[in-house]
């Protein structure tokens, strides 16, 4: 971290305790000696996953987005839940969200949606679908599940057609990587 430009936490005050994340309120010293007031989401974080048929289609789901009042295409993805790692994550929402089983998970990196006042980290991941069994969303959740071959789905968001951060850089992410041919990269996972 570049020290010159760190600022150091001198109070925190949490503000709202939520289901999804918490709101908190710090007094910040700021590099030059002056104090400033941050506000902060703290989110305990998400991961999604590009999971790719074997006609090199992706799975999508559309949902309802309250904060945004529409449906929005959205590749599958969820929270992070306790005492599970990323990946148990993402091979849980898969199955939750579009009832495949993946195989061959490689981690795309993570991404900061909203540094400026959210801590929320988005593990993303790539897998080829093994096979199909029943969706169970959660009680709260409701799907349609899609499946969009992966060269429309990468014009798509070049077109502006997915809005959704983390799907668009999942999906780029994923077109090149099969465009450069390493859908079988050594650092696969199980």
């Amino acid at each position: 971290m570049n020290s010159k430009l760190a600022e150091k936490t001198l109070t925190t005050e949490l503000k709202c305790a939520g289901r999804i994340f918490n709101t908190i309120h710090d007094t910040v010293l700021l590099p030059n000696g002056n104090t400033a007031q941050r506000e902060v989401a703290e989110h305990r974080g998400g991961v999604c996953i590009a999971a790719l048929t074997e006609q090199n289609e992706l799975l999508f789901v559309r949902q309802f987005r309250y904060p945004y009042k529409e449906v929005v295409l959205e590749l599958p993805a969820g929270k992070l839940e306790d005492g599970d790692t990323p990946l148990q994550n993402g091979k849980r929402e898969l199955l939750e969200e579009t009832g495949a089983v993946g195989f061959g998970f490689m981690p795309l990196g993570a991404i900061y949606p909203s540094p400026g006042f959210c801590n929320e980290i988005v593990h993303l991941y790539f897998c080829r679908v093994k096979e199909f069994t029943a969706p169970v969303p959660d009680e709260d959740e409701f799907l349609e599940i899609e499946k969009i071959p992966l060269n429309k789905a990468a014009e798509m968001v070049l077109n502006n057609q997915i809005p959704d951060a983390k799907t668009q850089i999942a999906v780029l992410k994923t077109y090149f990587l099969m465009k450069e041919g390493n859908s079988t990269a050594d650092e696969c996972l199980e």
